[in-house]
């Protein structure tokens, strides 16, 4: 009897869309305190095309000698439990794996991941919805953590999101507010209803003079030099913090799973307070096709797969 096999997106010699292949991998059962998820959506974000396209293994990342799996995002139901795990079979759930050099990812039927790194998705909630939220939303709560509580409004507490529009910097501009920052979302034109409408005010054009910048587009150092002297300028690169200058204070943020956080966040996902926006659904056969189209740019909201 044939032991049991799922699919995964993975790629070999990364080269592009092209280069993604789906293969049958062995399915492994849970161990202490893990879970196994039966994976029904997959969010497509950036950081995937990069690994696709061999960026993160030029910068020696990555160094899988088989292959490397695809995917941070996702969404399904528990299928299996092991010790020590109070998540029932059937449990609908959402998670982030992370990091570059693994063999898997959430592109795939099933994951095999640490019970306290998922988080429980509410009735109302879509699980293709949900998939989008925890790479952006974790990141976008972490790069609050360094921004830290605002200043009193007299001290500076002035925050431009660039790429207010975007995933990472539409949850940034709800969450920064409950820390005291007023915050201005820096986008297109096109994108100004969205972005007033977190509560943010709105410019296409920021000049220099911000308290504090969080770079949600990777600006990098045309970003920083919009902080004011003595600011703080958080981007979302690992390992690639433009240097600092002018006594400015430059973090980098690393996301990391966090079931419990990743809760919160679903929780105001679902009640509408947080944007979650998913601009296709795709099986995962197209997966090649749902980069394309997120390489081509100007998406809003996430393409989603579903095995």
């Amino acid at each position: 009897m044939s032991n049991p096999t799922f699919r995964t997106a993975v790629v070999r010699v990364p080269s592009g869309p092209a280069s993604i292949e789906i293969v049958d991998v062995p399915v492994t059962e849970p161990g202490p305190g893990e879970v196994r998820v039966q994976v029904a959506a997959a969010a497509v974000n950036p950081v995937d095309l990069g690994v696709a396209g061999g960026f993160f293994h030029g910068l020696g990342m990555i160094n899988q000698p088989e292959r490397t799996g695809l995917g941070w995002d996702f969404a399904g139901t528990v299928a299996a439990a092991g010790p020590r795990v109070d998540l029932p079979v059937g449990t609908r759930v959402a998670g982030l794996v992370t990091g570059f050099d693994r063999d898997f990812g959430a592109y795939a039927e099933q994951l095999v991941v640490a019970a306290a790194d998922v988080a429980v998705v509410a009735d109302g909630l879509e699980l293709t919805t949900a998939s989008t939220v925890p790479l952006n939303g974790l990141t976008a709560a972490r790069i609050v953590d360094l921004l830290g509580d605002a200043p009193a409004p007299s001290g500076g507490n002035r925050l431009l999101v660039t790429g207010a529009a975007g995933a990472v910097g539409g949850y940034l501009a709800v969450l920064a507010q409950d820390h005291g920052w007023q915050v201005t979302g820096l986008a297109r034109t096109d994108d100004e209803e969205f972005v007033r409408g977190l509560g943010a005010d709105f410019t296409t054009h920021a000049e220099p003079g911000w308290d504090a910048v969080a770079d949600a587009a990777v600006l990098q150092e045309s970003a920083l030099a919009l902080v004011g002297d003595g600011g703080i300028f958080v981007g979302v690169r690992p390992n690639a913090a433009p240097p600092a200058e002018r006594g400015i204070t430059v973090h980098a943020v690393e996301v990391h799973p966090d079931g419990a956080r990743l809760g919160e966040l679903l929780r105001r996902t679902a009640s509408g307070e947080l944007p979650a926006r998913v601009h296709a659904v795709v099986p995962l056969d197209q997966v090649a096709d749902a980069h394309r189209a997120v390489a081509e740019g100007g998406v809003r909201g996430r393409y989603v797969l579903t095995p």
